[in-house]
């Protein structure tokens, strides 16, 4: 993944040096906030408001921080309010891309150009940063509203509900206390903890995320042997900031980011749990497979030098997951 320096596109790799051979990931670099009505939202800057149109959403099928945002779209019935266009699985010299030789990719839908990095600098022509999915951009505005996961799917939560009458709340008040550290605690083990491991280039490095990333699907498997969600019974946007990392884990993160003391299939509370969330209305529809698979596998040549793609094993995401209580 390359990044933005004054504008200029450069494609080098994470560096991971300075760090002891640890990955470490960048701050977005685009924080605004949409409100129902354009007042300041958590990050204090107003003048985005909830319009059908206004927004237009870009993301990668194989991402699962983008893969948060088309969650929240289907479960809010967003689609007919908020655009979106899909970048091509294959990530390499020039990062993302909007080349649409590969099922599913749509090209910029709204300025026709080649590459993400040029939404990024039409909105900051000086840009430094690295160019990343998912992209919230404003049309009326001309500029990226944010590329931060975890507050889109927090601005797609509520501030259309008046638009579309769906009041489902997956951040509700009394809950929010409990999440965020449930959130910080599967970021750190699960979400990041995946990419600590197979972006590491020490064996200290590796050793450290691995580790926790099985503490914490231990953790998982006996708190889901006990409740139905991660909040108990009841579903939770700490619930779809999960999904992504765990339908992901067999097919890419086992293999591909040597993650592989245990697969998801291994623990069958976690895998009843996905199968239950993968089958929830409107679900299946974002998971990508061959997206997924095609990207990890043939971006990452420093991990896949010949960017063999693997067989992988088959997995039935629809059976019953036999799941009940709390």
């Amino acid at each position: 993944m390359g990044q933005l320096i004054d504008g200029t596109w450069s494609d080098a790799w994470y560096d991971t040096k300075a760090s002891g051979g640890a990955f470490q990931r960048t701050a977005a670099s685009f924080r605004n906030w949409i409100t129902p009505d354009g007042a300041p939202g958590p990050t204090g800057i107003g003048g985005f408001a909830a319009q059908t149109d206004r927004y237009h959403l870009y993301v990668s099928y194989a991402c699962p921080w983008a893969h948060r945002t088309l969650i929240f779209r289907a479960l809010k019935g967003l689609a007919p309010h908020i655009a979106v266009s899909v970048v091509h699985p294959d990530m390499l010299r020039d990062g993302w891309t909007f080349a649409t030789g590969y099922p599913g990719t749509t090209g910029d839908r709204q300025f026709g150009l080649p590459n993400l990095r040029d939404i990024y600098t039409r909105a900051l022509p000086d840009m430094s940063g690295r160019v990343t999915v998912p992209v919230l951009w404003d049309t009326h505005t001309g500029t990226i509203v944010s590329n931060e996961s975890s507050e889109i799917i927090r601005m797609f939560n509520s501030a259309f509900d008046h638009l579309t009458g769906n009041q489902a709340d997956y951040w509700p008040h009394d809950l929010r206390a409990a999440i965020e550290p449930l959130n910080q605690r599967l970021y750190d083990g699960l979400n990041n903890g995946v990419y600590r491991a197979g972006f590491a280039t020490t064996q200290t490095a590796y050793d450290s995320a691995v580790l926790q990333i099985f503490e914490t699907l231990d953790w998982l498997q006996a708190h889901l042997e006990k409740h139905r969600y991660l909040m108990g019974a009841r579903l939770t946007e700490a619930d779809w900031r999960l999904f992504p990392t765990l339908v992901r884990f067999d097919l890419v993160y086992h293999l591909h980011f040597k993650c592989n003391r245990a697969r998801i299939i291994d623990y069958p509370a976690i895998w009843g749990y996905l199968r239950e969330l993968y089958l929830w209305p409107g679900i299946a529809a974002t998971v990508h497979f061959d997206h997924i698979v095609r990207h990890y596998h043939y971006s990452h040549d420093t991990i896949n030098p010949y960017r063999i793609i693997p067989i992988n094993p088959l997995l039935d995401f629809t059976a019953p997951h036999g799941r009940s209580g709390a």
